[in-house]
C-alpha cells in the first residue's frame, strides 16, 4: 500500500473476544476468519473512512502465524498484541504526515495509549457488524 492509505490496525484477540461465537476452541482460526472478513474493507473502506486502506491485523498467542493475505497484512506480536499495536503506530507517528491511523479496538487501555500518538480509536463493530 502507499503512504496516503489511511494504516488501520485491527486488534484481533480484542475484536475476535467481542462476540461470545465460541472463537476460543479455535483462537487461530477464529483470527484467519476475521482476517478474510476484513479483505473487502481494504479497497472499499470502513463506515466514515473511504478506501483503500493500509490494513494491518495483530495476532497474539494461539493465534500467532496467521498468513497476510491480499489487502490485509497479520501481524503476529512476539509478545503482547497491544504492545505491537503501539509499536506499530508509534512508527505510524514518526512517518511523513499525510495519512490517518484507525485503531480498532474496544481495550481502554490501548485506546489511550495510542490516542497519545495522535490515532483515532474505533470499536469492534466497525469491522465485525452484530446482526
Amino acid at each position: 500500500m502507499t503512504d496516503e492509505h489511511t494504516l488501520v490496525v485491527v486488534d484481533a484477540a480484542n475484536v475476535v473476544g467481542s462476540v461470545p461465537d465460541g472463537w476460543w476452541r479455535d483462537r487461530r482460526g477464529a483470527a484467519e476468519r476475521l482476517r478474510d472478513s476484513l479483505v473487502p474493507y481494504a479497497a472499499a473502506g470502513l463506515p466514515g473512512l473511504a478506501g483503500p486502506l493500509d490494513l494491518v491485523l495483530v495476532v497474539e498467542g494461539a493465534a500467532r502465524g496467521v498468513d497476510s493475505v491480499p489487502g490485509v497484512r497479520v501481524e503476529s506480536a512476539p509478545g503482547e498484541g497491544d504492545d505491537r499495536i503501539v509499536a506499530l503506530v508509534t512508527a505510524w507517528a514518526a512517518s511523513p504526515a499525510g495519512r490517518g491511523c484507525l485503531v480498532v479496538t474496544a481495550d481502554r487501555g490501548l485506546r489511550q495509549r495510542v490516542e497519545a500518538y495522535g490515532a483515532r480509536c474505533a470499536g469492534p463493530r466497525t469491522v465485525r457488524p452484530r446482526g
